[in-house]
């Protein structure tokens, strides 16, 4: 059964009756008045003009009451609407995050809160932005030096074969293969840079799917073992043989373990071990992928999966974009688990934590 009445509507009909009866109890408190005063003689006019002019002293007094009672009666809830048109004027002027204290439980206090709802909304949408545009600022500025390398290099040998300043077929032939490779490179930079635009959107969706994490695991270790063996490094393989069901998008999150994997067969001390193990633990499947590395510093660990962050072995001895961690995080992040790194004993672990669907 719906509830009845609208709190607002019978609170003002409330307002109504007593203003009402208010004003009828000093209507016939007036004509008794009146009355009271013909009686004992002290008013002796009883003209037609006169009797006109009491009844409208009568009703005027019946009115003004009626009138003071009802704004008494509703002072509050119009203070309380000025409150909320005012509060409404400083949101419409960008105090954006600005909340309308709550009172009652009627109309109006609703309507207090969906505009306190309205403006933590807007405040978050255009702390989006913000950041959206920070984020676009640093991209361009961060990336702009690794996209102008490779470009600089295939214009440099484009130009030499443009004016044919080569000396042999073989000259000819390793300008080529140059441009290609830094062809190559852009390509790899800019698919990154896509890859990472396009996660950070707040309209990224997932193609999900349900699937045996451990079984996955085995398949893609199983791809990396035969690199793993050429850069010299031994795997120590410890996934459960346990059915491990979660429902995640495998096409992003073989990304993640792709940039793990990458990561270690790259930064390694060589030759040396990895270990790469699966658990489950409290309702998690957990990954880790462990390998032997130079020295990391506290701030080194934190900044791991930040945009652009590479330590300096990777920029003089790899090319890395610093997005493949960045680009890690966020996918799983969204998939409501979490990744992060610590560094103990010479020893570099990357933890990925799964929810068990």
């Amino acid at each position: 059964m719906r509830k009845f009445g609208n709190k607002l509507i019978v609170r003002l009909l409330i307002a109504i009756a007593i203003s009402y009866l208010v004003a009828f109890g000093v209507l016939i408190l007036v004509i008794l008045s009146i009355s009271y005063l013909y009686k004992i003689n002290y008013l002796t006019d009883v003209s037609q003009g006169n009797a006109n002019f009491r009844i409208l002293i009568q009703f005027t007094a019946a009115i003004l009451t009626f009138i003071a009672v009802f704004l008494l009666l509703v002072r509050k809830k119009i203070l309380y609407l000025k409150h909320i048109t005012e509060s409404v004027h400083h949101i419409a002027n960008g105090n954006l995050g600005l909340t309308i204290r709550t009172e009652s439980r009627d109309e109006l206090t609703q309507l207090a809160q969906h505009i306190n709802y309205m403006s933590e909304e807007l405040e978050n949408k255009f702390e989006h932005e913000r950041q959206l545009e920070r984020v676009k600022s640093e991209l361009i500025s961060s990336v702009s030096h690794d996209l102008r390398t490779p470009l600089t290099s295939i214009i440099g040998y484009l130009d030499l074969l443009k004016k044919e300043q080569y000396n042999s077929k073989a000259q000819f032939q390793e300008y080529l293969e140059t441009i290609y490779s830094k062809s190559q490179r852009l390509k790899y930079l800019i698919d990154e840079l896509f890859e990472y635009t396009h996660l950070s959107s707040p309209d990224v969706t997932l193609n999900r799917s349900k699937t045996d994490l451990s079984a996955l695991l085995e398949q893609i270790t199983g791809e990396y073992i035969p690199m793993f063996e050429k850069g010299r490094l031994t795997v120590r393989k410890s996934i459960t043989e346990e059915h491990v069901p979660v429902c995640i998008d495998i096409e992003k999150m073989v990304r993640v373990y792709d940039n793990l994997f990458m990561n270690a067969l790259k930064y390694s001390i060589k030759p040396s071990e990895l270990f790469i193990n699966l658990e489950i633990k409290d309702e998690k499947a957990i990954l880790q992928v462990s390998n032997k590395a130079e020295h990391l510093t506290a701030d080194d660990i934190n900044q791991l999966f930040e945009r652009f962050f590479r330590g300096d072995k990777a920029r003089t001895g790899h090319q890395g974009t610093g997005l493949g961690l960045a680009i890690s995080k966020r996918i799983v992040e969204l998939h409501s688990g979490r990744i992060h790194a610590d560094y103990s004993g010479g020893w570099l672990r990357f933890s990925v934590e799964h929810p068990i669907d």
